[in-house]
């Protein structure tokens, strides 16, 4: 598989490329200013969006995110000139990205990569055991309730700790998850902006790329992947 070129942007210059003729090659594998081009359609791509921040402007709260309808048809339109080479690749679930999507259906790998919904609309999904779940489950409940501010987002296998609207808590919330993977060691810390994630070890973004990568339309392209990090 190509090495994935990652594209560093904001997200109003993803609203310029998406409304914009796609006409140059970035040849660079990692672009650090914002992104005012894209490589161009004349090659075979293989398309990755993440979504919040890049496709969707970060928000105080998940819930209040929204993908503007112009970003969703630039979206269905590149992904029919690629003959379908594209994926949304996300931390949120994979429910929620079908949701923010609509009325498009998107392959998609939801949970930073534990669940994925491949070319073929076959679902793959990494399962943690019930009684893992729970406990995990109910430590973070128990632990978190002592930090104003601070949210627990269940997502089955995977539980985000969001401190976006207490920004203090960020060191506690970093040393709970580390507890977390330090008693179950089949899971690994992710963290994200005002977020800390405890998700499957081995579970990654980069991983559902390189799964989607050995599936046609998207086999033997070479995998661009936008996202704000």
């Amino acid at each position: 598989m190509a090495t994935p070129v990652t594209l560093v942007y904001t997200y109003m210059s993803v609203k310029r490329v998406l409304r914009n003729t796609i006409r140059k090659e970035k040849e660079e594998n990692r672009v650090t200013e914002p992104l005012t081009e894209t490589p161009e359609l004349s090659a075979k791509y293989a398309w990755f969006f993440d979504l919040d921040g890049t496709l969707a402007e970060i928000k105080p709260h998940p819930d209040q995110v929204v993908v503007p309808d112009n970003i969703l048809q630039g979206l269905q339109l590149l992904a029919t000139a690629s003959d379908g080479a594209l994926a949304l690749i996300s931390g949120r679930s994979m429910v929620e990205l079908d949701a923010l999507a609509k009325p498009y259906r998107f392959p998609l790998a939801g949970v930073h990569g534990a669940e994925r919904r491949d070319i073929n609309g076959k679902t793959h999904i990494v399962h943690l055991p019930d009684a893992i779940a729970r406990d995990i489950s109910v430590q973070l409940h128990t632990v978190i309730a002592q930090y104003p501010g601070a949210e627990l987002e269940a997502k089955g296998m995977a539980f985000a700790l969001h401190y976006r609207q207490a920004p203090q808590h960020e060191d506690a919330l970093m040393t709970l998850a580390q507890r977390i993977t330090q008693i179950w060691p089949q899971m690994a810390l992710q963290q994200g902006k005002c977020v800390v994630e405890i998700k499957p070890r081995g579970t990654s973004k980069g991983e559902a790329i390189a799964a989607f990568m050995q599936e046609a339309p998207l086999s033997g392209e070479r995998p661009y992947f936008w996202a704000m990090i």
